[in-house]
């Protein structure tokens, strides 16, 4: 098991229809700061990527930002971070977030929360990393997607070993216990 320095959470830049998704993404960043697990996220101010960053922050916590220069102005940069890396492209964003963290988190968020998340899960089913990947279900935000994973199981479209290797939980507690206690699957996609 490896010891967790930095955790890559991916969320929306908006705050949601239910005031608990801000509080459960302020909650989680200082539980990092609590545990000493540096927070690397998508660099913006606002919505629950704000409300995770300053919480780490407030908490005392090393807060890392990946944003690709288009977004500087659209997502509104966040100036107080403990480093800010601007990037220029989607890709390197992700590549960059993926490199400095041991372990990955999605809180609710839209396509780009998902895009991020399913490209870290794919590369963990094709041995490009042996990270989990999570998702921190908050008020059963995942629950749909979760179960298309189990429909795609069904009909042959992906094995039953990477489907045990999403890690989800509704609070932000026993998520960590789960990453950091994580040990990888390697499996084989071609293999039997």
């Amino acid at each position: 098991m490896k010891q967790l320095k930095r955790i890559a959470v991916f969320c929306g830049s908006s705050t949601g229809t239910d005031p608990i998704y801000m509080e459960e993404a302020s909650k989680l960043g200082t539980l990092l700061a609590e545990r000493g697990i540096g927070l690397v996220y998508g660099g913006a101010q606002v919505g629950c990527m704000g409300a995770v960053a300053n919480a780490c922050l407030a908490a005392g916590g090393e807060v890392i930002g990946v944003i690709p220069e288009k977004l500087m102005n659209v997502e509104l940069a966040h100036s107080g971070l403990t480093e800010q890396h601007v990037v220029k492209t989607m890709h390197e964003r992700k590549a960059m977030m993926a490199d400095l963290s041991d372990a990955f988190i999605a809180l609710p968020g839209g396509a780009g929360t998902l895009e991020e998340w399913f490209e870290v899960f794919t590369w963990s089913q094709l041995g490009y990393h042996y990270k989990p990947c999570s998702f921190l279900n908050v008020n059963n935000f995942y629950q749909p997607l979760l179960q298309m994973m189990k429909h795609t199981v069904d009909q042959g479209f992906m094995r039953p070993a990477y489907q045990d290797l999403i890690i989800s939980e509704t609070n932000a507690t026993d998520l960590l216990q789960r990453l950091e206690t994580f040990k990888p699957l390697e499996i084989s996609k071609w293999g039997n």
